[in-house]
């Protein structure tokens, strides 16, 4: 089989792209740039010029490829790089293009938690580009997947970020909601389960898989074992949603000052401060269930990329 790759470069394509190099995969890679071109080229695999938000760029990038994996998508928005151009939008180009090239089967990261009805514009985006996905008239793989953690995940970074801020850490509401961290290389696993050459699996029927690591954890303990992975020891100080809220305004002013006291100051949105303070959570059992393993638990996974003092 041949893979067809858009967001190869991305955190979780990244580490997905790394895995097959190592085995007798066949990819081409969607890339934004000749810089990123050339990470593709270096573990082995076809890297072509093109962008999803732009249909005439894919035209033709597609032909003599059997599976589509879609991992393109953004946790903020910036500029034209907004949830409905690039969740939505995007999907729909990469979908018709596939259509062309008859494609036999469409892969598609979506999100544990997504819905048409939600609140969230990351989350009724996503609902909207599965929509395109299940209705497209080709077999589809769906995942949707907890918190995906692992080196360089946009969310442990910031998280570090705020761990190193100042004399205590600012936990945003409770940070009683639960998530439900999986380890970015068992995402992997559940890939290649589905995926790998020879595998007991059938990709050409249609199913979507909602799942995550072997434990809930609040937020409040996620941040007190990454201080633990780090060896760093703060107070949590809880601060209400409202408050913070209230100060995202000036965040770039704030952000500018951090920089001339040498201090990162982490990017967040008011819609990513609300999502924390509900629970995005499946059964703990679901990968065991589902691809036949058990994945590791946070603390583990933080032993993997977390360094100390990092």
């Amino acid at each position: 089989m041949r893979f067809f790759i858009a967001g190869g470069t991305g955190f979780i394509g990244s580490h997905l792209v790394a895995a097959l190099s190592k085995g007798e995969y066949a990819c081409r890679c969607l890339v934004r740039t000749e810089e990123r071109a050339a990470v593709c080229k270096r573990a082995g695999f076809e890297a072509t010029i093109g962008d999803i938000t732009d249909r005439e760029s894919l035209r033709g990038k597609l032909d003599n490829c059997d599976i589509v994996v879609h991992l393109v998508g953004i946790i903020e928005e910036k500029g034209d790089m907004t949830f409905e151009n690039v969740h939505v939008e995007g999907t729909r180009n990469l979908i018709e293009e596939a259509k062309r090239a008859n494609i036999k089967h469409i892969f598609y990261q979506s999100a544990l938690g997504t819905s048409i009805d939600s609140w969230a514009k990351y989350y009724k985006t996503k609902a909207k580009a599965e929509d395109i996905v299940r209705t497209c008239g080709i077999p589809y793989t769906i995942f949707r997947p907890s918190l995906v953690i692992g080196k360089g995940d946009g969310f442990t970074e910031k998280l570090k970020e705020l761990v190193r801020l100042g004399p205590f850490v600012p936990i945003p509401g409770s940070g009683n909601g639960k998530l439900q961290p999986i380890y970015v290389e068992d995402w992997v696993k559940c890939f290649l389960t589905l995926f790998s050459n020879g595998s007991r699996f059938t990709v050409y029927g249609s199913q979507i898989y909602e799942f995550g690591g072997p434990e809930h954890l609040t937020y409040n303990e996620i941040v007190l074992q990454l201080m633990e992975a780090m060896r760093i020891h703060k107070p949590l100080v809880h601060i209400p949603v409202k408050l913070i809220k209230l100060s995202l305004p000036f965040s770039a002013i704030s952000r500018k000052i951090g920089s001339l006291l040498g201090k990162k100051i982490p990017i967040v949105t008011g819609e990513q401060l609300s999502l924390l303070q509900a629970d995005n959570i499946c059964d703990m059992d679901s990968v065991e269930r589902n691809f036949g393993f058990v994945p590791m638990t946070y603390r583990e996974a933080l032993k993997k990329f977390i360094v100390r003092g990092s």
